[in-house]
């Protein structure tokens, strides 16, 4: 009996000292890799390669610690509800690892997980909890799974947030020995360390995620935006500033003063650097021969902290709106000159045929004449309103109700060449056709007329010289090619793409004397694609005069018309 109390006595001592020897072991292991108690509200977060390693050497050191052949992390993905083995593992190879994963519902894995409690078992082959575990991949045959929990404190170093990322295996101990009660609390206390770091590794590639985001955000932006530090250099310059300045991607951490030159943009930079609020401004930069205007503004950045972080500039593109209210202010002054001219017209003639309706002044003759300026001029005023209207119904999205019916195309064609020929004595308006015309076609024969009017139109008056202007039509099988071409002024190359926008006039000295609404070409465009499902182009030659060309089809399809339009 004696012996056997001194033998238990002996035995207890040694665990004792083993177990002393462990915990010292272990303080020197938080000592040497510097890893304090987990508090994750003052962590700081380490560059990722330097926190691998670091785990690395705690997995490392944990299977030593613990005498295990196989070391296992496990990370909850809560986008998939899983536990999935990530690296770094010990006496596990990359691709086993890729396999490692389960439930975070079911096995031993789920269940440390749910309740943060440790599981140690002695034989995972009969153990029925483990049968949905992964374990079998590693021909594990003992071992002891703990919770990987971060913990947030307070200043008082109490626990006032207690999360479960995961849990932490070990496996097989060495020399057929069972992991018991005390590898537990020691793996438990280490698990604590692993967590944080983990949690930081994660926290840090959050961070580079979100970095990387917001920078493609802002390289992906439109506008152009410079961010210049307190210390007057280029901190952030997107590809769009790029452009605009010619900069390449080196001038960051460049002096923002030598590489943006220009004098307005760097008074705003600096009215906003000096507290000035709402400072921006226009400026004008030739790119690419082409004189575009921005609009700048300027504000100061501050972190969450109150730092300063320097001067944000953003640079927006505003040279079409500004385009487009020089047309709008132009076409408002020619809308109110078309309107002018027929009602003077209108009016003139009606009160020189009322001053002598009792006295006989003017002859049948006189009086015919006078009665057609004014209807010419009434039907001058009536497609300008309606020009207006159709315009309005375009922009507000509805369509042009077509009216599809067959009808003769030649007739059409003599008769609009015939009133437009009447409409001038300057110009010689021609039909050319080539081959054979087929008898009837299915359109909107109203609307088709109103496209050569117009056209004819926009040809005779600009040419204002005179000259020919021809209506050539070719049958393609099925499809109609037509172009109206005249003599005239022609439209420089750099404007042919823009002459179908509303309101686009070319600005020339000889422009200037012909007045009109620059909606025929918008109005007509739509009526060749949306009504017509055809094409509209043009070609022209500065000088020599303009053609006007656009294929529609020989019979449309009503009914896919129609779909067509809605």
């Amino acid at each position: 009996m004696m012996a056997n109390g001194h033998d238990g006595g002996d035995e207890k001592v040694a665990l004792q000292r083993q177990l002393e020897a462990l915990q010292q072991r272990i303080s020197e292991l938080e000592t040497d890799q510097n890893l304090p108690a987990p508090r994750l509200s003052d962590a700081e977060v380490a560059p990722l390669s330097e926190a691998d390693v670091t785990l690395r050497r705690l997995v490392q050191r944990i299977s030593m610690i613990l005498q295990a052949e196989k070391i296992v992390i496990m990370f909850y993905q809560s986008e998939l509800g899983e536990l999935v083995g990530i690296p770094p593992a010990f006496g596990v190879d990359d691709e086993r690892l890729k396999l490692f994963r389960v439930r975070a519902t079911t096995g031993i894995s789920g269940q440390v997980f749910r309740e943060s409690e440790p599981i140690l078992f002695h034989d995972i082959a009969n153990d029925p909890r483990a049968k949905a575990d992964p374990f079998g991949l590693l021909g594990a045959q003992n071992g002891v799974t703990v919770p990987l929990v971060i913990e947030k404190r307070d200043d008082e170093n109490r626990i006032v947030e207690r999360n479960t990322i995961g849990v932490l295996h070990a496996f097989n101990k060495k020399h057929g020995e069972d992991f018991n009660d005390e590898d537990v609390r020691l793996l438990e206390r280490m698990a604590k360390n692993v967590g944080s770091i983990i949690a930081n590794l994660q926290m840090f590639r959050e961070v580079v995620q979100k970095k990387e985001e917001l920078a493609q955000t802002f390289e992906s932006l439109s506008a152009g935006l410079i961010l210049v530090s307190p210390e007057g250099r280029l901190s952030q310059v997107n590809s769009s500033a790029r452009a605009i300045f010619g900069l390449g991607p080196e001038v960051v951490g460049m002096s923002a003063r030598d590489q943006l030159k220009n004098d307005e943009l760097w008074s705003v930079i600096t009215g906003a650097s000096e507290g000035v609020e709402g400072t921006k401004c226009e400026i004008n930069i030739v790119i690419n021969g082409s004189d575009r205007i921005y609009e700048v503004q300027a504000a100061q950045v501050h972190g969450e902290d109150g730092k300063n972080l320097g001067i944000v500039a953003i640079l927006n593109d505003v040279t079409e709106m500004k385009n487009i209210d020089r047309m709008k202010s132009s076409f408002v002054a020619m809308a109110s000159h078309e309107l002018r001219t027929p009602l003077t017209a209108i009016k003139g003639f009606s009160s020189t045929l009322l001053e002598g309706i009792n006295d006989d002044i003017y002859s049948k003759e006189d009086q015919r004449e006078f009665l057609g300026i004014v209807v010419s001029e009434c039907d001058r005023l009536r497609r300008l309103i309606d020009d207006l209207l159709n315009t309005s119904r375009i922009e507000a999205g509805e369509s042009l109700t077509p009216n599809y019916t067959e009808f003769e195309l030649v007739p059409l064609l003599e008769k609009t060449v015939r009133v437009q020929q009447q409409a001038t004595n300057r110009h010689t308006v021609k039909l050319n056709i080539q081959g054979e015309l087929p008898a009837t076609i299915i359109g909107d024969e109203d609307k088709l007329d109103q496209i050569f009017t117009n056209l004819l139109n926009n040809a005779i008056k600009y040419s204002p010289n005179g000259g020919d202007v021809t209506v050539h039509a070719r049958n393609e099988g099925e499809t109609l090619l037509f172009g109206i071409q005249d003599q005239g002024l022609g439209i420089p190359k750099d404007h042919l793409a823009k002459v179908f926008e509303k309101f686009h006039r070319v600005n020339n000295d000889d422009n200037r004397k012909i007045y009109g609404t620059g909606l025929g070409l918008f109005l007509v465009k739509h009526l060749v694609e949306q009504v017509h499902m055809g094409k509209i182009w043009a070609d022209s030659e500065v000088g020599k005069g303009s053609t006007f060309l656009f294929r529609i089809p020989t019979r449309i399809d009503i009914e896919e018309a129609k779909e067509f339009n809605g």
